[in-house]
């Protein structure tokens, strides 16, 4: 069975750093793109990174741009999500997600995407 495995989640202060790492398990990683989401207490889960299956292409809500960088290694079969400047709105579960059908985009609608994680949690305390 197809699994994504977020790790490197926690308890940060406000203005902090904490990089998250998506694993796979009978899924080629290296070729898909790779999508983070995130879902706060009370609301919908939003998109917040994607690259593409080469790192060519990526793609950030507004909300986090400039302050999140999406990686990936595919050597490794790894994607990170490396978020610095933290805010306590960023605070949530994080979910890593591939989508197998597009790898040449950093799709954004969490529709498209194939396979999902059980999701990790971060809290950024003010």
């Amino acid at each position: 069975q197809v699994q994504l495995v977020e790790s490197g989640g926690g308890l940060v202060q406000a203005g902090g750093s904490l990089r998250l790492s998506c694993a796979a398990s009978l899924l080629t990683l290296r070729t898909y793109t790779v999508g983070w989401f995130r879902q706060a207490p009370g609301k919908e889960r939003e998109f917040v990174a994607a690259i593409n299956w080469n790192g060519g292409k990526t793609e950030y809500s507004d909300s986090v741009k400039g302050r999140f960088t999406i990686s990936r290694e595919n050597a490794e079969q790894m994607a990170y999500l490396q978020m610095s400047s933290l805010k306590s709105e960023d605070t949530g579960i994080y979910y890593c997600a591939a989508d197998i059908h597009r790898p040449w985009m950093a799709e954004v609608s969490m529709d498209n995407y194939d396979y999902w994680g059980q999701g990790i949690q971060v809290t950024v305390s003010a």
